[in-house]
């Protein structure tokens, strides 16, 4: 009797290891099947000629758009606020060539006010030129930006390039930048 129930015992132990391991593969299956494929799959490029033209039509500034951008760019938000004519609002963000998030940012707003809000509070570092413009540089927290503060008919105009892509990239952004109305 003993040698049949030590044996029972074994077989026990034996059964619930192997019904583990299947259990462990199948959850393993499930998981492989429903894992996210990266960013480069997850983000859908969004097209923003539409916003764009009407941002353009709209604003009281000239509204900036790259132009001639690599194609690895992908832009993935793209927004116009209006609602308050004194602090109008252009935004369309990208992702760069190595997933890295960087946005064109405008308004009318005063620049100190904006600036901070969408930089996260971050601080001036320096300055940087770009395509022959002097841009305000600022570093802090997790984003940096490029700034410049252009005079228009209908006031200032405070046009922003930030994100978490590093400044090679933004000036890249800020470089191919092409302001107009129409």
């Amino acid at each position: 009797m003993v040698g049949v129930a030590s044996k029972r015992g074994k077989q026990t132990v034996r059964d619930m290891v192997l019904s583990m391991a299947v259990i462990g593969l199948v959850v393993a299956g499930i998981y492989a099947l429903f894992l996210p494929r990266g960013t480069k799959e997850s983000i859908t490029p969004v097209d923003y000629t539409v916003e764009l033209g009407q941002a353009r039509r709209a604003a009281p500034y000239p509204v900036a758009a790259p132009s001639g951008l690599p194609g690895q760019w992908r832009a993935t938000s793209v927004t116009y606020d209006d609602s308050d004519p004194r602090n109008t609002h252009w935004h369309l963000g990208f992702l760069d060539p190595e997933n890295q998030y960087a946005a064109i940012e405008q308004s009318n707003e005063d620049e100190a006010t904006f600036v901070s809000a969408e930089t996260q509070q971050s601080q001036r570092s320096g300055s940087q030129v770009v395509d022959g413009k002097t841009w305000e540089r600022y570093d802090g927290g997790r984003y940096r930006a490029l700034v410049l503060e252009q005079k228009g008919q209908n006031g200032p105009v405070t046009t922003m390039v930030t994100g978490t892509a590093p400044y090679d990239q933004l000036a890249q952004l800020a470089g191919a930048l092409r302001f107009s109305r129409t």
